[in-house]
């Protein structure tokens, strides 16, 4: 298939002049793409992302301050930025270019994610070098953020299940039995990667995902820190209620996609291209997800509760988490909470007077110094052999530290028991 040199003069402003770009408030979470889609849904689908994953915890707590991590979040917010403007910028200049010969249409890519590499071709191929760099770019980009997941999984699962089973391994198997779960997890995420270029678009695929696994952890952590009435079983069922609903929602919206009238796809053409056996242009083709007849046979549920905005999964899981916590489980008596735990958001100066804090701590004495202070490690946390042993071949005469793993409220930031020099 190639394009009609006759019709490319002038296709850039007619594509995007018949693109409506007035914003949409429809408030139907069906819609796929609208503000309140956009503005409340990817609130909670990027706090799931930034707020409880594992990796970008991991990273934020190896920063030296609370300071530190902001501010290389901050960093992280201008990268993203620029990332998703030239994403916007990338598929608004495709979409013009192939105005009158749409690849995907013509079934000259089978996904909408082969757009970009198609365009790269298209425009860089006759210059060594560039095409080869693009793909380096892409891959290297991809792996790294590939690898440190990998890695963090590994750990966590070595941390919190082979060490809590293996009390006893050595450092040598213990860095085999790491580098084996790297593996596994490498392979895992490799079968992960083949099964989602059956998910349709990566980037939505991708959201959903997040979507469905942090909206939960969100709700989880986020009522955990902020309200003193969770208890474990709220936790353990509102987590596992939330991520059934969210996964329910998203693999639903896999077997039964939504329709046209909720995504809005935009106008697609082949008019312009010409098939190399013909000298007569093609007609409109429609993707197979357009054809009614492609899809399975529809039910109520399907055009609603599957044709869902995803982003909106990470909201459903974070209030299924909310509900089951308050209703379902009852609340953890106020004396039975140590305040140290809790960060009530009622605390700021904004809140006003005292007595109008106080009445958002639901019970909870937040006024106690020597429970709003981490416990001691002399009292709390055994600090083990090897660190005592140590201390008394050096001579040290040691400071009181922070238990291990306890915010140091002084200090913001997330301290493990260091031994001062003397």
């Amino acid at each position: 298939i190639t394009k009609n040199p006759s019709l490319w003069p002038g296709r850039y402003t007619p594509a995007l002049n018949e693109y409506d770009y007035s914003l949409s408030f429809d408030p139907d979470p069906l819609r796929r793409h609208t503000f309140w889609t956009i503005s409340i849904g990817g609130t909670f689908t990027w706090l799931g992302i930034y707020g409880v994953n594992q990796s970008t915890i991991q990273r934020c707590i190896s920063c030296k301050t609370e300071t530190h991590a902001k501010l290389a979040l901050y960093f992280n917010l201008l990268g993203l930025l620029v990332i998703l403007v030239c994403a916007v910028f990338s598929g608004l200049i495709m979409y013009a270019f192939y105005a009158n010969c749409d690849p995907w249409t013509a079934q000259s890519v089978t996904a909408p994610d082969q757009l970009m590499p198609y365009f790269v071709m298209e425009i860089l191929g006759d210059y060594p070098g560039l095409p080869g760099l693009f793909v380096a770019c892409a891959f290297s980009g991809t792996l790294s953020t590939v690898a440190a997941s990998i890695n963090a999984l590994a750990t966590v699962t070595y941390e919190d299940f082979v060490k809590q089973c293996c009390t006893n391994l050595s450092n040598k198997a213990s860095g085999w039995i790491s580098k084996g779960l790297c593996i596994v997890f490498g392979v895992a995420c490799t079968t992960m990667a083949v099964a989602a270029s059956y998910m349709g678009g990566i980037v939505q695929a991708a959201l959903s995902i997040h979507g469905m696994c942090g909206g939960p952890m969100l709700g989880l952590f986020s009522l955990g820190i902020i309200f003193p009435w969770t208890n474990s079983m709220g936790a353990a069922g509102g987590l596992t209620l939330g991520i059934a609903l969210s996964f329910w929602a998203g693999v639903g919206a896999f077997i039964y996609p939504a329709l046209d009238i909720n995504t809005r796809p935009l106008s697609l053409s082949i008019e312009g291209c010409l098939q190399t056996n013909s000298s007569d242009p093609t007609t409109s083709v429609p993707p197979s997800y357009l054809d009614p007849t492609a899809l399975p046979s529809r039910s109520s549920l399907a055009d609603r509760w599957y044709s869902m905005s995803y982003l909106y999964y990470s909201a459903v899981g974070f209030f299924m988490v909310s509900i089951f916590f308050r209703t379902l489980t009852g609340p953890t008596r106020s004396r039975d909470v140590k305040p140290w735990l809790l960060r009530p958001v009622c605390n700021s100066s904004a809140f006003g007077q005292r007595s109008t804090r106080k009445m958002c701590w639901c019970g909870v004495n937040h006024e106690l110094k020597q429970d709003m202070e981490c416990p001691d490690a002399d009292t709390v946390n055994d600090e083990g052999p090897f660190v005592k042993k140590i201390s008394a071949e050096r001579g040290m005469k040691r400071k009181i530290q922070p238990a291990k793993n306890c915010y140091n409220l002084q200090e913001k930031a997330h301290d493990t028991l260091n031994i001062p020099n003397s």
